[in-house]
């Protein structure tokens, strides 16, 4: 056998398509910002229209990285201390460089001579005055270890990653013993916990126990959350015999339901001036059953998937290996990417896809780049 069959064989292709397909969607949801974020953004019509319809379709993004994460390191096989220094290492680093570059970024373009607003048009969370003074930027550095800023909102996934990582140890030990039948309960204990946000908004806040003098830590409240993800895709590493078109039949039936009501509860929430940053969020966050729905279809259904052009096998491989770095970078490229299709005068309809196109790609290369002018350097930077 080959070396490059070989190296075929022993990947889980369809992961790293997976990997691919999640990383894609997440650079495209920071696209969809500029349609959904400001309320001047989300009173035009066609911005309204096409943001919700390409942000309710992206939402199994984060969902489907957790799930493969569960799928490849359920149950941890190393040692506690090993796992977290193998595991930690390879994402703080970077997150604390990239972190403090983006914090860093309103100073620069005051010391360059920039416009203060050149900062919005990078990040559209900075707001319509962002300070451009150092010591606003070092009391934004100077909070990286407690939460993330508007320069570098997609950092909150780093924080939840390393909880994650914090738990899986612990977490594993009791997956690696518990039958089929005990994780599919812990999988229905989860599944309760997801209709909660509806509850909460449209029955009652007080439920199960949940009231303000106990921070809400209510019945269910120890079965919430990613860990559920993380055991989805243990659960479902496996796969199933279905025939592709049972799986596509399936997957599509699950994704049409999850979708609907996404598109519909997020349109109904953007479309009103009077909703709040959390009612605009509800439906499409990530511990929902709709998003679960719109999870579960995609993961089957690239279950399926099977490459064995070596081409496309090590391309996929490549973007595994580059994914972390592309993640890191890609903030400071949604901006730019969407000053491009502006000059480009591309049609609204497009502008999302077409912008996240150019975001990926100038990522990738620059991860590429990285990798290709530090070797053995690089991974401290770009993971």
């Amino acid at each position: 056998m080959s070396s490059s069959s070989s190296h075929i064989s022993e990947r889980i292709v369809w992961a790293d398509v997976l990997r691919f397909i999640a990383m894609f969607m997440v650079i495209a949801v920071h696209c969809t910002d500029p349609f959904n974020i400001s309320p001047a953004a989300r009173l035009n019509p066609d911005y309204n229209f096409w943001g919700t319809i390409y942000g309710s379709v992206l939402r199994p993004c984060v969902p489907l990285f957790v799930m493969l994460t569960g799928m490849l390191l359920l149950p941890v096989k190393m040692e506690i201390g090993s796992f977290y220094k193998k595991r930690l290492m390879r994402v703080v680093f970077p997150f604390l460089i990239w972190s403090v570059l983006y914090d860093l970024f309103p100073w620069f373009t005051g010391v360059i001579g920039c416009d203060p607003s050149v900062i919005t048009k990078f990040f559209v969370y900075a707001g319509n005055n962002p300070s451009q003074a150092f010591g606003a930027s070092l009391h934004n550095v100077l909070m990286i270890p407690f939460n993330f800023t508007p320069m570098c909102t997609h950092m909150w996934y780093i924080y939840m990653l390393i909880g994650l990582y914090l738990f899986m140890p612990i977490f594993s030990a009791w997956v690696k013993d518990a039958t089929d039948k005990q994780k599919g309960l812990y999988l229905c204990m989860w599944g309760l916990t997801l209709f909660l946000p509806y509850v909460y908004e449209y029955v009652t806040r007080y439920i199960f126990g949940a009231c303000p003098w106990n921070g809400r830590f209510d019945l269910f409240y120890y079965f919430a959350g990613f860990n559920g993800y993380l055991l989805l895709g243990h659960y479902l590493s496996k796969g199933n015999n279905w025939s592709i078109l049972k799986t596509v039949l399936i997957s599509a039936g699950l994704f049409a339901v999850g979708y609907a009501v996404t598109y519909i509860g997020f349109g109904q929430k953007v479309a009103d001036p009077k909703s709040t940053e959390e009612q605009i969020e509800l439906f499409f966050l990530y511990g929902t059953p709709n998003v679960v729905l719109m999870t579960i279809a995609v993961f089957l259904l690239i279950q399926k998937v099977r490459i064995t052009n070596a081409f496309w096998v090590n391309t996929f491989a490549n973007l595994t290996k580059c994914g972390f770095g592309i993640y890191m970078v890609h903030y400071f490229l949604v901006g730019p990417s969407f000053m491009l299709v502006n000059l480009l005068h591309v049609p609204i309809p497009i502008q999302i896809p077409v912008a996240t196109s150019f975001t990926f790609g100038f990522a990738w290369i620059f991860t590429v780049a990285m990798y290709k002018l530090m070797p053995g350097k690089a991974k401290w930077i770009m993971g």
